[in-house]
């Protein structure tokens, strides 16, 4: 089954606060393998499929560099559709020459990078979900070195077209300031299930049994406060529910919890605990 797309929630778009928006287009055309589908003096949208956008980078004035240990974006991760076409994005960056960090997590692939601003990037494929492994509702996941040899060795070459069409949002991976208090509001408020917990300093949640929609950690510290709002970083990004029952749905437990929501058009604005701003909206 796909686990982005109804009648899965899921996460899409993200808004980034970039402190110089040409270099950031740039890079996300250049290096990441977007393409710019809609440009205007103050935001550069970007995408693999014409009519989804998946990153919009945000210019507005000057923007400070990305602060240290606040809340935030810890990266955002592009799922690609298969194995394929993670062999096609390593080979790639080694001919950009791209610093990158990797990760085999058993129920995916994954590659980690930073974008000028410092703003977490991953690019990862999934494994066959068949072979997950799962105990008391919990998948099982690691942190292994990926296995560059057999993966260029087993997936032939192909040329370099950006990344495919079906590339989506996979997830977001969050520096909070309180673990157990952004994971109830994500669970309990937003609907999210947790499936993994690293110790009391991470934990992952999902719909509908994937590994992970959304992670959050206190690896920045506990306690830590959000950034300034003109700071580079994670300006907003957006949870999709599968129809507008589930979104009233949220917003009922919203209201029954005094969270304020922004509403507009089917869609409104959330903070979470940790001070970022959510757009939830209905496919």
């Amino acid at each position: 089954m796909s686990f982005h797309q109804p009648p899965v929630t899921f996460v899409d778009t993200v808004h980034l606060n970039v402190a110089n928006l040409d270099r950031s287009r740039i890079y996300y055309k250049d290096v990441i393998g977007l393409t710019v589908s809609e440009q205007t003096d103050t935001t550069v949208t970007l995408s693999a499929d014409p009519d989804k956008p998946l990153v919009v980078l945000h210019q507005d004035g000057t923007v400070a560099p990305k602060p240290d240990r606040t809340t935030g974006l810890y990266h955002f991760a592009i799922l690609l559709p298969s194995r394929n076409d993670l062999a096609q994005v390593v080979r790639h960056l080694i001919r950009k020459r791209e610093p990158v960090a990797s990760s085999d997590h058993l129920v995916s692939e994954a590659l980690y990078l930073n974008d000028p601003d410092g703003n977490g990037i991953e690019i990862y494929r999934d494994r066959d979900p068949d072979n997950w492994t799962w105990q008391n509702g919990m998948v099982h996941m690691t942190v292994d070195p990926l296995d560059f040899e057999d993966l260029l060795s087993k997936e032939p070459e192909a040329p370099w077209n950006g990344l495919p069409e079906g590339t989506v949002m996979g997830h977001m991976h969050l520096h909070v300031s309180d673990v157990k208090e952004a994971e109830a509001f994500y669970t309990d408020v937003l609907g999210f299930q947790t499936v993994s917990r690293f110790s009391d300093h991470a934990v992952f949640l999902s719909d509908a049994h994937y590994h992970h929609h959304i992670a959050l950690n206190i690896w920045n510290g506990r306690g830590i406060p959000a950034p300034p709002l003109n700071t580079a970083g994670l300006k907003h990004y957006t949870i999709v529910y599968p129809d507008i029952k589930a979104l009233d749905e949220v917003k009922k437990r919203l209201n029954d919890n005094n969270i304020k929501a922004d509403t507009a058009q089917n869609r409104f604005t959330v903070t979470d605990p940790a001070g970022k701003r959510l757009v939830l909206t209905s496919f």
